[in-house]
């Protein structure tokens, strides 16, 4: 197959790496609204690099990942879709709720796939977390505790451009939540701070958020995320029900120093330091079911309206941030719009996403 990646920032330096352990790409062509990064990225991996992003499609494409800032993301696709190439991009779709309905209607008119990055789906301990409470093995559901917190904050010039901590880190949380439990949020209670550098403040973003979800079957869940924690890239989820229970994200490599004075084990390794360590192989996985809808052998595991549903709530939580009250999800399906700032920008800005 002849794979197309468009971003050629870390993000999508990573993914052209993946792709290339993924079996049955024989061909990867990168490109980038800079040009001159995209040709650096092709020749540290021995690939092809096209001169813009519209001459990528002159290659004749099997599919393209989209790995570009954020805010590239929806135009990036309907330029995919009217070139009749099925696409993966990374999440969100977009930067606010309208653009992703004009992403998921344009996807659910035709017949060419779009499968959107939430790579937890694919994550070894998520699937296994699920089968346990799908199959009744852990009761009725009570709790789930879900963290997202980076070692290190991303460079000022990302925050502008991301959509926020709700959009950009926790939409990941919130996915997942829906795809394991199979239950909708119907209200959100969220809040933010910052302690960190100005930058996250001066982007009018937050650098820690905290949020309380309520399911439709009033499970609780609590999401978290903060782009300091020094211990660690730390990324786990409790499932906790009425006869048992399922950690996500507790190995050997969980940056989770003990208070204890007695601990029967230690950790075998350093602890993960950036997402791509922690999930890298889900990110394969991942990418090669891409391959497979794409060439029309396996069935679309993430279209867009599941990542618009993770978007209502994370708009929710913004909403909520900012109003310092409880939102109810149905109130941000009525209204759509943006909670603030949306950061929006043509296909032109298309460097690099998280």
């Amino acid at each position: 197959m002849k794979i197309g990646l468009i971003g050629t920032g870390r993000i999508g330096a990573f993914h052209a790496k993946t792709l290339q352990q993924v079996p049955g790409v024989t061909d990867l062509v990168v490109a980038d609204a800079d040009p001159a990064r995209a040709a650096s990225l092709a020749r540290t991996l021995g690939v092809r690099a096209a001169a813009g992003i519209g001459e990528l499609y002159a290659d004749g494409l099997d599919g393209v990942v989209i790995t570009a800032a954020t805010s590239a993301h929806a135009a990036l696709i309907h330029q995919a879709l009217d070139a009749g190439v099925p696409v993966f991009c990374e999440k969100p779709v977009a930067l606010d709720v309208a653009g992703t309905i004009g992403v998921v209607e344009r996807a659910q008119a035709g017949s060419v796939p779009v499968q959107i990055g939430f790579q937890r789906r694919f994550d070894a301990g998520y699937r296994a977390a699920r089968a346990a409470l799908r199959s009744g093995e852990l009761g009725w559901l009570h709790t789930l505790r879900a963290c997202t917190s980076d070692q290190s904050p991303p460079p000022a010039g990302y925050i502008p451009t991301s959509g926020g901590l709700f959009r950009d880190c926790s939409i990941h949380d919130f996915d997942v939540l829906r795809w394991l439990t199979g239950r909708e949020v119907v209200s959100v209670y969220a809040q933010g701070s910052n302690r960190g550098a100005s930058f996250f403040a001066d982007g009018d973003d937050v650098d820690t958020c905290a949020a309380l979800l309520r399911f439709d079957d009033d499970t609780l869940a609590t999401v978290t995320a903060t782009r300091y924690n020094g211990a660690g890239h730390d990324v786990r989820l409790e499932v906790c029900g009425s006869r048992g229970a399922r950690i996500v994200g507790l190995d050997d490599r969980a940056p989770l120093p003990s208070a204890e004075p007695k601990l029967s084990w230690r950790r075998a390794a350093a602890p993960y330091a950036t997402f791509m360590e922690r999930f890298q192989e889900a990110y394969v996985t991942e990418l090669g079911v891409f391959t497979e809808v794409a060439a029309g052998r396996a069935a679309n595991p993430c279209p867009p309206a599941e990542a618009l549903e993770a978007l209502y709530v994370a708009e929710a939580c913004e909403r909520s941030r900012r109003s310092g009250a409880p939102v109810a999800l149905a109130e941000v399906r009525a209204t759509g719009g943006p909670a603030g700032p949306s950061g929006r920008a043509d296909a032109g800005t298309a460097g690099g996403a998280r």
